[in-house]
C-alpha cells in the first residue's frame, strides 16, 4: 500500500477488486488495488485501455460498488453515489438547448439548489477558464476545447473538495490539449482541490500530477507509484525539465516490460526486402 503525504485524509482505497459477470463469464477488471490520496493532492492514473482506470474512478465516485475491499472519501465509507464531488468525462455532455452559463448552472439545479445564488460564481468560473465572453453562446457555437472548459466550470460550481477527471482531454487536438493541460494546472494551483485524473498519456500524467499511479493491463493492479518533484507551475517549459524526461522514460520502460508498448524499428534499421 502506498501512503500519501501526511495531512487530512482524501481518498483511502483498500484491497479493492471489481468483477463483472455476463452469463457464465466473469471478468476481473481490478484486483487488490490499494492507494491513499491526500487532501489537496493531484494524482494521475495512467495505464493502457482495459486496465480498469475508469472503473476505479467510478468506484471512488460511488457510481458502482467494489466486489471486494473498501473505499473511504474524506473519512466516509463509500456505499452510495458521492455527492460532494465534481466529475469531468471525456465527452463534455452539454445540453444543446442551453447556453454556456445555463449549462454551468445546471450542476446546482439538479441538486435542487437555487441557480440564482450561484450565478456570480458561475461567471467567475467561466472567467477562470477563459469563457467570460462566451457565457451566452450555445454548445454548437463552441470549439471542442471550449465545450470541455464549460464542463470543467460546471463540475466546480458547487465547490466540491474532490475533482475526478476521466480522460478529459482525450478527444481534443494536440495543441488544444496542451493548452488545457496548462490551464488545468493553473486552476488547480488556485484551488488546491483533491484531483484524481485518469489518462492514457504519460506526458500528461507527469506534467500535471504530484504522483503518477501506473497500472498494469487487466486485471488492473498498481504496478508502481512515482513522485513528481518538479517545481510548479510547469507550463510548456516542463517538457525540458530533466526530471520530466527521467519520469516519462521510467513509465515507458514499465509499459515496454509489460508488452503494452513496443520499441519498433531501431534507428538505422533497414526495411526487409522481398526476394526477387
Amino acid at each position: 500500500m502506498t501512503k500519501a503525504d501526511p495531512g487530512d485524509a482524501g481518498i483511502a482505497i483498500r484491497g479493492v477488486a471489481k468483477m463483472f459477470r455476463r452469463g457464465a463469464t466473469e471478468t476481473r477488471a481490478l484486483d487488490d488495488v490499494s492507494l491513499d490520496v491526500g487532501a489537496g493532492e493531484f494524482v494521475a492514473i495512467v495505464g493502457p485501455s482495459g486496465c480498469g482506470k475508469s472503473t476505479l474512478m467510478r468506484l471512488v465516485a460511488g457510481l458502482m460498488m467494489p466486489s471486494a475491499g473498501t473505499i473511504d472519501v474524506f473519512g466516509r465509507r463509500v456505499a452510495a453515489p458521492v455527492t460532494d464531488v465534481g466529475i469531468v468525462f471525456q465527452s463534455p455532455i452539454l445540453l444543446d438547448w442551453r447556453d454556456v452559463l445555463a449549462n454551468v448552472l445546471f450542476q446546482v439545479e439538479i441538486r435542487g439548489l437555487r441557480a440564482a445564488g450561484y450565478r456570480d460564481r458561475a461567471r467567475q468560473l467561466l472567467d477562470q477558464v477563459g469563457l467570460a465572453d462566451r457565457a451566452d453562446r450555445y454548445p454548437h457555437e463552441l470549439s471542442g476545447g471550449m465545450r470541455q472548459r464549460t464542463a470543467i466550470a460546471r463540475a466546480l460550481l458547487h465547490d466540491p473538495p474532490l475533482l475526478m477527471m476521466d480522460e478529459p482531454f482525450g478527444a481534443l487536438d494536440a495543441l488544444t490539449r496542451e493548452q488545457m493541460r496548462i490551464d488545468l494546472e493553473m486552476l488547480w494551483l488556485a484551488s488546491r482541490k483533491t484531483v484524481l485524473f485518469i489518462t492514457h498519456s504519460i506526458d500528461e500524467a507527469v506534467l500535471l500530477a504530484d504522483r503518477v499511479v501506473v497500472m498494469t493491463p487487466g486485471p488492473g493492479r498498481i504496478e508502481r507509484i512515482l513522485d513528481v518533484p518538479m517545481a510548479r507551475p510547469r507550463g510548456l517549459a516542463g517538457r525540458r525539465d530533466h526530471q520530466f524526461v527521467d519520469l516519462a522514460e521510467s513509465i515507458t520502460s514499465i509499459f515496454l516490460a509489460r508488452g503494452v508498448l513496443s520499441r519498433g524499428a531501431r534507428a538505422g534499421d533497414q526495411p526487409a526486402t522481398r526476394p526477387s
